[in-house]
């Protein structure tokens, strides 16, 4: 295989792994937790945090509810590194430190 060959074919496996990755930077991910919703994007910018005025809140139950926003933030942040890990592995390790 000549070298303009595989320039071309990494021009193209770069350009394959900046679309998937602004595409999972662009997808918004839920992480809930009881009484707490989190949404981020994919770049792990948290954009909401909804908490359910069902139950009403007394000040002890604010330590409860600081866990349960920590949960749901850390749910929504592992699907994003599974989303990561399953349409960016395929590029396997051909660009260290892109994502």
């Amino acid at each position: 295989m000549n070298m303009q060959a595989l320039m071309k074919q990494a021009q193209k496996l770069q350009k394959d792994m900046m679309n998937t990755k602004e595409e999972i930077d662009k997808t918004e991910f839920v992480g809930e937790s009881s009484l707490v919703k989190v949404t981020m994007k994919g770049t792990k910018e948290v954009t909401k945090v909804e908490i359910s005025h069902e139950n009403s809140l007394e000040k002890e139950d604010i330590e409860m509810l600081e866990d349960m926003i920590l949960l749901a933030v850390n749910e929504a942040n592992k699907k994003i590194d599974e989303m990561t890990e399953s349409k960016m592995g395929k590029f396997g390790n051909s660009m260290p430190g892109l994502f």
